[in-house]
């Protein structure tokens, strides 16, 4: 992503500075816990609820600066539940007016069992925000980890995407109207749009890095005409995902996240992130080679990382699904006014 006019350049260098710090003092694992040292000292830096009301205990800034903070630590490959936690768990509860503390937070929509499937960082938060519908509204409530039956499950990357199972007939929440629950779900699907976009960027940066430097037959890679074909279309499908990202993301923030276009403009960055991803990833593995698929290089930390958030809050096909939706339903020249606003 790059800085919106909101977004200041010493804070994501800042941010940039934080996450290179750990990453070069915590390798990488295969498994994914949340770490509680890093955790502390974002906190200390005011960037656990950055978005939050200062008069909460939050920073006070917006989601231009939230996308960058984001983008950053896929940057160095840093996984944490910041998006969660901050954009999505302690927003909501901030909506409908529960009071939010220092407790590590992530949020799901429970089904009518009472079930909600791969819901990220569920087992290492402190506590979870259920969202179901009953008696024909939408509830929320703010419910202890230790309460709830949670079953451990990962992601492509390790990242803990549990189960989670509720009684709800002993739940009592909150109400929250349905656009507000609509909001959720087109935030959810933009936070993974971003962290795609900056998967791609970090994707192409590798592969320029090791075609300009790696020489083959006298020459480098980057001077063969096939070679700089697979990097100029990572580079192409880079762009157009973050172009279409950035795009929503303006729009969330224009309209307080309720203009009547951002559902298919949000649509729009997911379905063009997703299928960047499948472009990017097979083409910068052949511009690696065998290197590239190696555990000790770092590509995969990104590959996968993209092949795995593409699909969460919404598949790729789901929001095709979504695009299509939206155009066919515009009504006689209605269509440019979705895509502009």
């Amino acid at each position: 992503m790059t800085a919106g006019p909101g977004a200041d350049a010493a804070l994501i260098e800042m941010m940039d500075a934080v996450f290179a710090g750990h990453r070069e003092k915590c390798p990488p694992t295969t498994t994914v816990q949340r770490d509680p040292d890093l955790w502390r000292h974002l906190d200390e830096l005011g960037l656990v609820r950055l978005t939050g009301d200062e008069q909460h205990g939050g920073s006070g800034a917006g989601w231009a600066e939230a996308a960058e903070l984001l983008a950053a630590a896929v940057r160095h490959g840093v996984r944490i539940p910041l998006a969660e936690h901050d954009l999505l768990a302690c927003w909501l509860l901030d909506a409908v007016g529960v009071p939010v503390d220092d407790a590590v937070r992530t949020v799901c929509v429970l089904d009518t069992q009472g079930s909600a499937a791969q819901v990220p960082w569920a087992a290492s938060a402190d506590r979870v925000v259920l969202v179901w519908r009953a008696d024909g509204q939408y509830r929320v409530a703010d419910v202890a980890r230790a309460t709830l039956t949670i079953t451990a499950g990962v992601n492509l990357i390790g990242e803990p995407r549990d189960t989670v199972a509720a009684d709800l007939a002993a739940l009592e929440g909150t109400p929250a109207g349905p656009a507000l629950i609509t909001q959720l779900g087109l935030k959810s699907g933009l936070v993974r749009a971003i962290q795609v976009c900056a998967a791609l960027d970090r994707i192409l940066q590798l592969c320029v890095e090791h075609s300009t430097s790696r020489v083959q037959f006298g020459r480098p890679l980057a001077k063969f005409q096939a070679v700089g074909n697979l990097v100029s279309d990572i580079a192409t499908e880079a762009a157009l995902a973050r172009a279409t990202t950035e795009a929503a993301l303006s729009a969330g923030m224009a309209s307080q996240w309720s203009g009547p276009n951002l559902g298919f403009l949000v649509a729009v960055a997911r379905s063009c992130a997703g299928h960047a991803t499948s472009v990017a990833v097979r083409n910068a593995h052949q511009v690696h080679g065998a290197m590239g698929t190696t555990r000790e290089h770092r590509l995969h930390e990104f590959t996968r990382a993209a092949l795995a958030w593409r699909s969460e809050f919404g598949s790729v096909g789901y929001w095709d699904r979504q695009v299509t939706d939206n155009a066919m339903h515009a009504s006689a020249g209605g269509l440019w006014s979705l895509i502009t606003g």
